[in-house]
């Protein structure tokens, strides 16, 4: 039975909540901050401002979701905490923003967080929370195009994005018996017509959204995934520098909470969720962003490497299957040593301690 996650953080906020209000019975509640905020700040002191960057345009991207819900229901505000939402302009341009300390908090793929690490030079950025527990990249194939399965690869065109063919990609041939040699491999742009006008049989894609964008054009697709194979893939996180987690343990604690209560609001309000992207991405299809929304909350459930993980939790061996399988598949030119240094789970239950 699938756990929900989701329900359990949020009525927890909204019992501590509760809890706060009954035992201040004598106030009249006039701008009384919410409980995180005067715990952590002391009522009254001025909201610390920071900046969240997210790494793509606006969309329902889950971890974009979290911050626009945070900032819209006020939940930014009961944590004292004033915060400016960004997108970037160029993809990749949130990892040098975080570096300089231009802004605090961004997002980023699981995979991207590791390679920042084995860089030149070297990017130092840490996840907070793990909010996708499956991997964003799939393949898709036509759905009459004859191909059931990745053992009718063989003898077939496949696209890859980018200078060198993805680990998934290898790992899907490989649970299936199917060399390298046996398939056609053509490097390709993102447009989804190189599918559909049948210049490859094989294209990636992002699984929450350009499925759907293929069957608003009219083609049907079958998606398959490395996890499907058993590949230890990951998603997107909310992630800082440590220097910055370390000097302001305070702050990020608050930013954290406030964000896995937005998603945690967002997935028992759909609806009212797409509202609220729609305020961020005004020229976005509402049907398009809700299947984003459905799609990414279902990629955040626990994954198979513990299932009692709740919402944006992580464990060493996720990073250390996710790192290792990366090594295999010459997804990282060097190793990482120490994996501890890329995740860390102290503000998910920060109680404002040093």
């Amino acid at each position: 039975m699938k756990k929900h996650v989701f329900a359990i953080v949020l009525l927890s906020a909204l019992l501590a909540i509760v809890v706060f209000t009954a035992c201040n019975d004598d106030d009249d509640g006039g701008g009384t901050p919410g409980p995180s905020a005067i715990s952590a700040t002391g009522a009254g002191s001025p909201p610390d401002e920071v900046t969240f960057i997210a790494g793509f345009k606006p969309q329902a991207n889950l971890p974009f979701v979290g911050a626009y819900v945070a900032q819209e229901k006020g939940f930014f505000a009961e944590e004292n905490l004033a915060v400016e939402i960004q997108h970037v302009a160029t993809p990749g341009d949130n990892f040098r923003l975080l570096a300089t300390g231009q802004v605090q908090f961004s997002t980023s793929d699981a995979s991207s967080l590791l390679e920042k690490w084995t860089g030149d030079p070297v990017i130092e950025v840490v996840s907070l929370a793990l909010i996708g527990q499956t991997g964003q990249q799939g393949f898709a194939v036509l759905a009459d195009s004859g191909i059931e399965s990745p053992a009718d690869w063989a003898g077939k065109i496949a696209g890859y994005k980018g200078s060198e063919v993805p680990p998934d990609y290898l790992a899907i041939l490989e649970a299936n018996g199917i060399e390298r040699s046996d398939v056609e491999e053509v490097r390709v742009g993102f447009a989804p017509q190189v599918l559909t006008e049948g210049l490859v049989d094989i294209f990636p894609v992002f699984i929450a959204n350009e499925p759907d964008t293929l069957s608003r054009l009219g083609f049907e697709t079958l998606v398959f995934t490395a996890a499907d194979y058993g590949a230890p893939t990951l998603g997107l996180s909310y992630v800082t520098t440590p220097e910055y987690a370390a000097e302001n343990p305070d702050i990020t604690a608050r930013f954290t909470r406030a964000v896995l209560r937005g998603i945690a609001y967002a997935e028992a309000n759909r609806e009212e969720a797409i509202d609220i992207v729609l305020q961020y991405a005004p020229n976005e299809e509402r049907e398009h962003q809700r299947y984003m929304l459905d799609t990414e909350l279902e990629m955040a459930q626990p994954g198979a490497f513990d299932e009692s993980l709740g919402l944006g939790g992580q464990t060493l061996s996720q990073w250390q299957a996710l790192h290792d399988f990366l090594i295999e598949h010459d997804g990282l030119p060097r190793a990482i040593a120490d994996l501890s240094v890329v995740f860390t789970e102290d503000f998910m239950a920060y109680d404002g301690g040093e």
